[in-house]
């Protein structure tokens, strides 16, 4: 269960995207949303949120981004689960200049900070629990984990999305440079708690091993209307299965649009 709220938040972080700039944002200030993850198809095994916020850092207008994650129910007392990531990101370019892991996973803990220049392509890591820092290259253009999924809400061109497409995208995660690929597989219609809703569905390849069954263990679905927002993760794991429900949200950006029967 150790891996529970990270996988959504990669998850989410693939969903959208795209080849050309879309002329207006997808999100805006006050956006939240909440999941609702199960494992095995039948455990409630967490709850995780994600909240769009505004400020300024260093005296640049920034969205500062929440992404929280907890275990609930009877998995909690065998493993529990308190996660929380932060992102600052221009409000211009969605490019990161801060991004924060503080995590404690039954009793794996882990306090990362990582301070992004992205002029000289250069991110200082500090670790608050070792009070050590270190300064390593990243490629240009750098992305975080949560910056990533509204970076690339804003990149989403429907128009010309074709089945199988591939992408490869660059993430900076902990102390590395991280490739995924991932797959667009079509549209498609699901039940979610709102109604019936037309989505796009993806397929990012992920690493088979430890955590995931094979590398094509992953599927997506976002909704297919303006606010791109990501509506349900299944994954294979190596033990089990675990799925994530979009289950409330609020803020919306534009209409979100569902099938009436």
């Amino acid at each position: 269960m150790k891996k529970i709220i990270i996988i959504l938040l990669f998850a989410i972080s693939f969903i959208s995207i795209g080849h050309s700039q879309v002329k207006e944002d997808a999100f805006k200030s006050g956006e939240w949303f909440k999941f609702k993850m199960s494992y095995s198809g039948f455990f409630k095994a967490g709850n995780a949120t994600i909240k769009v916020n505004e400020t300024n850092l260093n005296g640049k207008p920034v969205f500062h981004v929440v992404g929280k994650g907890w275990t609930t129910g009877a998995i909690k007392w065998f493993f529990k689960v308190k996660d929380r990531y932060e992102s600052y990101f221009d409000k211009t370019t969605n490019l990161p200049y801060k991004f924060i892991r503080n995590i404690n996973e039954g009793g794996h803990t882990k306090n990362l900070e990582l301070d992004f220049d992205q002029v000289n392509h250069k991110v200082l890591i500090k670790n608050k629990e070792n009070k050590t820092s270190k300064t390593l290259d990243t490629k240009p253009d750098i992305q975080d984990m949560i910056s990533t999924f509204y970076y690339l809400r804003n990149k989403l061109d429907i128009e010309n999305l074709k089945i199988d497409d591939e992408i490869v995208l660059d993430m900076f995660f902990d102390e590395e440079s991280y490739g995924f690929k991932l797959k667009y597989l079509g549209i498609d219609t699901i039940e979610t708690p709102f109604g019936k809703v037309k989505t796009l569905k993806f397929r990012p390849y992920v690493m088979a091993g430890r955590v995931f069954k094979e590398e094509e263990s992953l599927t997506l679905w976002v909704s297919n209307d303006k606010n791109k927002i990501p509506l349900r993760v299944k994954a294979n794991l190596a033990v089990g299965s675990l799925r994530a429900d979009l289950e409330a949200f609020r803020g919306l950006k534009h209409q979100f649009k569902i099938i009436v029967d």
